[in-house]
């Protein structure tokens, strides 16, 4: 019966290593379907995803799921943490190390604290092993607990410096496509702007940091759980945002080269899919439409009105509807798994842009411009 809880309890040592290992520092994806981390994610965002259910959709329920990343991040470190303390005491207690200790018959609470107190290396020297084999387990996990600590926690500048990465495109996309940004303001601004192809270059922009995004999420998937600064933000949002803007560019638009178009589309999606692949979102068309007949009519007249040439005819219709199939479906699941709202294409009516509004004032007066108007207009 020993031998199996010492093969149990090194089990459960080697499974926590290689668990936080794969999690922090292994660069590729793991596919694996049962991994300690996947499953402490899967339980708890769920349980967080039912109570933020119960919260009114607004700034309380984006505050609530705003703490679960970086809180989770703890939660997980507690947990691996955890599991080595119990692993190594469980060793302990399994091979039956001599201990010399205030409890004349010491129990497995007792090889418990030995355990503790030996991985965060307090060394109170109240109970301490008495023989060989237990003196070496006891330098071999304070030297294990040390550099485990160390290897994850000098990890989380990375995370934290992918996530700015991030940031600061999707800030960018602000005063470009609106808040919240639509594909519908970034043809509109661009062809206000008399600067139409410079849409290359911003879409150049664009597929690097959707690789950026494919590969950082990948890698911390922990960091889909990371929500924007603004509630009406998402890295979600963006990647619909562009990819909406590519479609509209590859089939509806004149006078504008899609090539580029083509290959931001290609990479965004890509991202989109293989993060729904880990996550284990099935795909799942939106209902209703996002860009139904009508809508799809008013668009072709603002951009119009704003100078962009638009291709009027049956086909294009259809033609944008295949495109938008290929990603759709992706990005709505993921919007369900975490709670997103993902953008129209055209917004129901004019709304300020982040910059335009502050904590002390609803609308704030642009540059040249009226208070409240939509931030193209403040330009002009």
């Amino acid at each position: 019966m020993w031998t199996v809880s010492v093969l149990a309890s090194l089990v459960l040592i080697v499974l926590v290593l290689v668990d936080g290992f794969e999690a922090m520092v292994l660069p590729r994806r793991v596919t694996r379907l049962y991994r300690p981390t996947r499953l402490y994610y899967r339980t708890i965002w769920t349980l967080w995803r039912l109570v933020a259910h119960r919260i009114r959709p607004g700034k309380r329920r984006e505050a609530f799921l705003s703490v679960f990343g970086p809180l989770s991040m703890f939660g997980l470190f507690a947990t691996w943490v955890s599991g080595l303390i119990i692993g190594f005491g469980w060793l302990h207690w399994s091979l039956g190390t001599v201990l010399r200790s205030p409890e004349p018959e010491p129990g497995l609470a007792t090889y418990l604290y030995l355990s503790g107190t030996t991985f965060f290396t307090l060394g109170y020297g109240d109970v301490t092993a008495a023989n060989s084999l237990g003196r070496f387990l006891t330098v071999l996990e304070s030297g294990m607990g040390f550099g485990f600590l160390a290897v994850i926690i000098g990890y989380l500048p990375v995370l934290y410096q992918a996530f700015s990465r991030r940031e600061v495109a999707i800030s960018l996309l602000d005063a470009r496509a609106g808040s919240p940004p639509t594909a519908g303001q970034v043809l509109i601004r661009l062809a206000q702007s008399r600067h139409v192809t410079s849409v290359h270059s911003f879409l150049a922009e664009w597929e690097h940091w959707g690789a950026e995004v494919l590969e950082s999420h990948l890698s911390f998937p922990v960091l889909s759980f990371y929500r924007s600064q603004h509630d009406n933000q998402s890295w979600l949002a963006a990647l619909t945002t562009i990819l909406d803007t590519c479609s509209l560019l590859i089939v509806a638009t004149e006078g504008v080269d899609p090539y580029q178009a083509q290959l931001t589309f290609a990479m965004a999606r890509h991202a989109v899919v293989d993060i729904a692949l880990v996550f284990k979102t099935p795909p799942v068309a939106p209902e209703p439409d996002r860009l139904p007949h009508d809508r799809l009519h008013l668009l072709r007249e603002a951009a119009t009105q704003a100078g962009l040439e638009m291709r009027d005819d049956p086909a294009v219709e259809s033609k944008l509807a295949e495109l938008r199939r290929m990603y759709e479906p992706f990005v709505n699941a993921l919007a369900g798994y975490f709670l997103f709202a993902l953008p129209p294409y055209l917004s129901q009516r004019p709304t300020a842009d982040n910059w335009q509004t502050s904590a002390w004032t609803r609308r704030t007066a642009g540059i040249g411009g009226l208070a409240g108007e939509r931030g193209d207009e403040h330009f002009k």
